[in-house]
């Protein structure tokens, strides 16, 4: 791995920054004051993002992305991190990786809308019973006259109400195995607006506000064939191909949030004055940035890592696990410290601190929760040796 970067990803980190800065903070405010994303805005943006070449560049070349490596997708993710997460995620959108699994029709139907910004994806797993057990799920696809029949409520979906449509995942039997009988996923494509799929409003968040989430109810919604994504029963193969890389989509965000905190600590350290001196001379202070330096490094190097042994084709899921939880912790605790050196001015809306400390919370949570993490990466340690 080489630790430097090239001339590419430099020019990356500089273009996708300036925009950041010049394009998303100035309306910071107004979405955490408001809690709401206007779809003007949002349009407004969205053209001077695709005029800059950062919009879906997540994607490959051949269907119209940037074609980026996956170290140079997670720099430029970090740079976009910094940022309030409605702003940057729907502003500046990432079509999910999981839409090139489609067919040319499906392609042509749901990949190339969501390139050209005409439109959003949203992808559902999670239930009111079922979270990091998604073989728990009990919303199912049933086969009726030729069709799917699809059945039950899915909750925690992101940016369902701006979205055409939903990648829905459904329990759509059962098959034997010798730990016992284990569900089978089937993949959907459902438009908004197809009879029995239903739309509602989700839960107010302290996390990421503007960033909406979404309760899908389906009431025997009726598919053809057609809607499948991938192979019937076969969703957690189409899955695990295409969504493996999310949770080092989100250590990368988290990183960008947490360099930008420190930012602010450093700076403020530096400034303010107590006692004659400025208070980052102060060990209580000083040890506190040295700190929160070394574990974001430590944070980045992990990440950078994955991502690169990911493009080498030997990453494990322990690496990408280290990475998630290691970032979304660290951007706990850079969070939290930058508040305590800024003392009371920490806690209020005019530093972005109080939201970034807020935000990091559900970083622990989504993508795998942090025991999730610590699970995965324990087995893979005990499997190496027969446990």
């Amino acid at each position: 791995m080489q630790f430097g970067l090239t001339d590419e990803q430099k020019m990356i980190v500089e273009t996708t920054r300036a925009f950041v800065e010049t394009e998303l903070y100035p309306y910071e405010a107004e979405v955490e004051r408001t809690g709401h994303l206007r779809m003007d805005l949002i349009r407004e943006i969205q053209g001077k993002a695709m005029a800059a070449g950062l919009y879906a560049a997540n994607m490959p070349e051949e269907v119209g992305g940037a074609g980026l490596d996956t170290l140079s997708w997670l720099l430029y993710e970090r740079e976009l991190g910094r940022a309030n997460y409605a702003l940057h995620w729907t502003c500046v959108a990432r079509p999910s990786n999981i839409l090139l699994a489609g067919t040319a029709e499906q392609r042509e139907k749901y990949l190339f809308p969501c390139i050209r910004g005409e439109t959003w994806d949203c992808l559902a797993m999670t239930e009111p019973g079922a979270g990091s057990d998604l073989r728990g799920m009990t919303a199912s696809a049933k086969r009726e006259g030729g069709d799917w029949v699809l059945n039950g409520t899915k909750h925690f979906i992101s940016h369902a109400d701006i979205a055409g449509f939903a990648i829905v995942f459904m329990a759509s039997g059962e098959e034997d195995t010798p730990r016992g009988k284990k569900k089978r996923i089937t993949a959907f494509f459902v438009d908004k607006g197809t009879p029995g799929f239903t739309i509602r409003e989700g839960y107010r968040n302290v996390s990421h506000r503007g960033y909406t989430n979404a309760v899908l109810e389906f009431d025997n919604c009726r598919l053809p064939d057609a809607q499948v994504l991938g192979e019937a029963h076969l969703g957690f193969e189409v899955a695990n191909t295409w969504l493996g890389a999310t949770r080092l989509q989100v250590a990368a965000t988290c990183l960008g949030r947490a360099d930008r905190a420190l930012g602010h600590a450093i700076s403020y350290a530096a400034e303010r004055k107590q006692f004659g001196q400025q208070i980052g001379k102060f060990q209580g202070v000083s040890f506190k940035l040295a700190d929160m330096a070394m574990e974001l490094k430590a944070a980045e190097l992990l990440t950078w890592d994955a991502g690169w042994r990911f493009d080498q084709g030997n990453v494990s899921e322990a690496d990408m696990s280290m990475a998630k939880l290691k970032a979304s912790e660290v951007l706990a605790m850079i969070a939290d410290e930058a508040i305590q050196i800024h003392g009371g001015m920490g806690l209020m809306d005019d530093l972005p601190l109080e939201r970034i400390w807020r935000d990091a919370r559900v970083e622990r949570i989504w993508e795998g929760t942090s025991e999730i993490q610590r699970h995965i990466i324990s087995r893979e340690l005990l499997r190496a040796v027969g446990g």
